[in-house]
């Protein structure tokens, strides 16, 4: 039986509002997107203080970052149908309240117990919010000339919210405390709350169909099996049991999930939402460019405070060219020419642009200035990541029946997430060989050891390019010719 009928918006509920208020509600989803992506990054920063504030150790910290991951990655997928099955204004609020008490938690924490649980929340209230976001985003704007602009500007926040993170971390963990990196949050949803209570609007949902038991619970043993499993491969190596087994387990239980898809009457990831080429193309494209993505801010970062002495401030703004890059190439090219050509040309060209980005950063030297050597490198790629985002997001919803928006919406982000738990553990454990084979044979002197440091960057910028060059292949060959698909149900909400 088809969910599309049973959408049908009465009167009062059709597409929001025209004019300003549809791009009120921009702004409101805007600010949510951009707390759940700046988070992934914002911590990261405070981490050596919280660290030396609560006392724990270097293996326990790890805890603090996969927490979040674990809970977020493995929950989207049940998020985002839990928004299309309770109403995704409904949805949003809750996970928005929720991030901002699980953050108030997070800021409080006496001990590394208190911290991991209130991160672990912020991961699960996370996968309620961010599939929310991205779905009332395609249910509001159905028209392809607005809908381009809209993806444009949340493209270009997403893209954008790891380097605001590190920008946002430095400032508050230098003047006033690490615990500010989490209290942070609380400003930005109380003002998302109330906007979204003024200016959202959704459809009501009619006759939902029941939740998927054994689908959600695969999906979520399979996520939290590989996610843990890539995390402990970053700590443990690849060949440690701690890494194996859970990464086995979960690529089994994740093929298992397929199985049980295909056969439950009303499944939580219908494979209709992936199997389409479009679709398909967008979260392949964005799962090998969010791989490739970590290269850049972690290893940058690791370059940018040990080579060239960067406070954590100064490493902020270091990364505010590729954020302006990011939003003029997503906010003009992402929403004036996808309407017009689709996806297929803008994402290739903008992976090869972000590849050609990674491989001028393999020319930095022991001796090379943020001027000549960093700044043309993250303005090349933050112009390709603008060509990547806007058009990927959009591609990933559009077309789509509304009953379907919040878990084809969740997909986007298990997608990065996912990307983004294999590039860090891969390129991890390629700078870790890179120097220590740079060092064999060598007599072991701080200069050396530099070298050695300077190598294994090398290594992961290559391979970072690697990953964006196979974005542009796999999105070359898989998305369609030609604009996007027209909301299938915006015809039916207009006839109301």
């Amino acid at each position: 039986m088809s969910t599309a009928t049973e959408l049908t918006p009465p009167p009062s509920a059709t597409a929001p509002p025209g004019g300003s208020g549809r791009w009120w509600s921009l702004v409101v989803l805007a600010m949510a997107q951009l707390m759940v992506v700046l988070d992934a990054t914002i911590v990261n920063i405070a981490l050596p203080t919280a660290q030396a504030d609560l006392g724990f150790s270097d293996a326990s910290r790890q805890w603090v970052v996969t927490g979040y991951a674990l809970a977020f990655g493995s929950l989207l997928l049940l998020g985002g149908r839990l928004s299309d099955y309770f109403g995704r204004k409904r949805m949003f609020l809750i996970g928005l309240i929720g991030f901002a008490l699980a953050s108030a938690l997070g800021g409080a924490a006496n001990g590394l117990e208190m911290l991991i649980i209130a991160r672990a929340l912020q991961g699960a209230f996370g996968a309620a919010l961010a599939p929310a976001a991205l779905s009332l985003l395609s249910t509001t704007f159905t028209e392809p000339a607005d809908r381009g602009k809209a993806f444009g500007i949340f493209g270009a926040i997403s893209g954008a919210g790891g380097a605001v993170g590190l920008l946002l971390g430095g400032v508050l963990t230098e003047y006033a405390s690490w615990r500010w990196c989490l209290y942070v949050n609380l400003i930005i949803a109380a003002i998302a709350v109330v906007g979204g209570l003024r200016k959202l609007q959704d459809e009501k949902i009619i006759n939902p169909n029941r939740i998927d038991i054994p689908g959600a619970v695969a999906a979520i043993v399979g996520l939290v099996g590989l996610v843990y499993g890539l995390g402990k491969a970053e700590t443990d190596g690849w060949t440690a049991a701690a890494t194996l087994i859970p990464i086995i387990v979960g690529v089994v239980v994740l093929i298992a999930f397929v199985f049980i898809e295909l056969r439950v009457p009303h499944p939580l990831l219908p494979l209709r939402v992936v199997l389409d080429r479009n679709r398909g193309g967008s979260y392949a494209s964005i799962g090998i460019a969010g791989a490739g993505m970590f290269g850049i801010f972690l290893f940058l970062t690791y370059y940018l405070t040990q080579f060239l002495s960067f406070t954590p401030i100064q490493t902020g703004l270091a990364f505010l060219p590729m954020l302006g890059a990011i939003m003029l190439s997503a906010t003009t090219a992402g929403s004036i020419l996808t309407p017009k050509v689709g996806p297929r040309p803008l994402v290739p060209v903008g992976a090869l642009i972000a590849a050609g980005g990674m491989a001028f950063m393999t020319r930095l030297d022991l001796d090379s200035t943020y001027a000549s050597g960093v700044l043309p490198g993250l303005l090349v790629i933050g112009l390709g990541l603008g060509l990547v985002f806007a058009p990927t997001q959009n591609a990933a919803t559009s077309g789509v029946e509304h009953a379907d928006a919040g878990v084809a919406s969740a997909m986007v982000n298990t997608m990065q997430q996912i990307g983004g738990s294999i590039g860090t553990a891969l390129l991890s454990s390629f700078a870790a060989s890179a120097a220590t084979n740079y060092m064999v044979g060598k007599t072991p002197s701080a200069l050396v050891q530099a070298q050695a440091q300077l190598s294994s960057y090398h290594t992961v910028f290559w391979w970072s390019c690697g990953f964006f060059l196979l974005a542009a292949v796999v999105s070359a060959v898989l998305f369609r010719t030609g604009p996007l698909d027209v909301d299938p149900d915006a015809p039916k909400a207009m006839a109301h």
